[in-house]
């Protein structure tokens, strides 16, 4: 049987990457969010992963959201403690202080695009000029709402409005009209899914130590994900706590010191 969300590391364990793989949609179900949950998990404990890449198998689809078929067959109790599971996971995703990195190798619609938003960068695909995939939130044409995250992050991410219009019409974006928007960060262009993954990678690991100081970017991804959802000042508060632990760490003495003597900075993760 397929393993329902593959985890593997990449460029000497410092990327953890989490693959969501049920064909031909890569649909979540129960069990998958289960999965992915555990895969998130692992990765936030293992120490040499600095970067969280997410994924979906295969050309077509980076993930289509909730099985609906299994949805059909819920209870409503049942359907609401799967909603609530799969909100919870996906917020322990963004919660986790390492920079998790959505790679969009096709649509991600629906529950895809609600993964994609928990992430802290979105990169979304192209093959030799040709897009791979459109973007939204079309639950509206099911008779629902977009229940797992959607309407809160979406309209975190581009305006109360325009998420309203996107998710009561329930129309598809283009990717560039979804870059547009600053709702994906980049576009990368390929010839083929397997080359544009390694420039997936290339693109993670330049968050990845030595080069970069990942305690830091883990600890800016925690003052913007929590601090930007409370009052100015205890995210403020937040930050200082956040800063005062960086000032602490081997990283802050190398990237001082370097900055001194005029050298690239070599940092270690401490």
């Amino acid at each position: 049987m397929t393993e329902l969300v593959t985890f593997r590391t990449e460029r000497d364990g410092k990327i953890a990457v989490l693959t969501l793989d049920d064909p031909p949609l890569n649909g979540y179900t129960h069990a998958m969010m289960r999965a992915f949950d555990d895969a998130i998990l692992r990765a936030r404990f293992d120490d040499r992963v600095e970067v969280i890449v997410v994924t979906g198998a295969g050309d077509k689809h980076f993930c289509v959201g909730a099985n609906i078929g299994e949805l059909q067959r819920m209870t409503p109790n049942f359907k609401n403690s799967f909603c609530l599971h799969a909100n919870e996971t996906i917020s322990r995703l963004e919660q986790t202080p390492k920079l998790a990195i959505a790679a969009l190798n096709g649509n991600f619609v629906g529950g895809g695009l609600e993964i994609a938003l928990a992430c802290d960068l979105r990169v979304a695909r192209r093959e030799n000029g040709k897009d791979c995939g459109r973007t939204g939130l079309p639950e509206v044409s099911l008779g629902v709402l977009p229940g797992t995250g959607g309407t809160q992050r979406l309209a975190r991410a581009v305006g109360k409005s325009l998420a309203i219009e996107w998710m009561a019409t329930g129309r598809l974006l283009t990717l560039d009209e979804a870059k547009s928007q600053h709702l994906i960060n980049e576009i990368v262009d390929a010839a083929d899914r397997g080359a544009w993954f390694e420039k997936i990678l290339d693109y993670s690991y330049e968050f990845c130590t030595p080069r970069r100081a990942a305690k830091a970017v883990g600890h800016i991804k925690r003052a913007v994900q929590s601090g930007t959802e409370v009052p100015l000042e205890y995210g403020l508060a937040l930050e200082r706590e956040l800063q005062a632990r960086l000032f602490a760490s081997a990283d802050a003495r190398e990237g001082l010191a370097a900055y001194i003597e005029k050298r690239p900075a070599s940092f270690g993760g401490a």
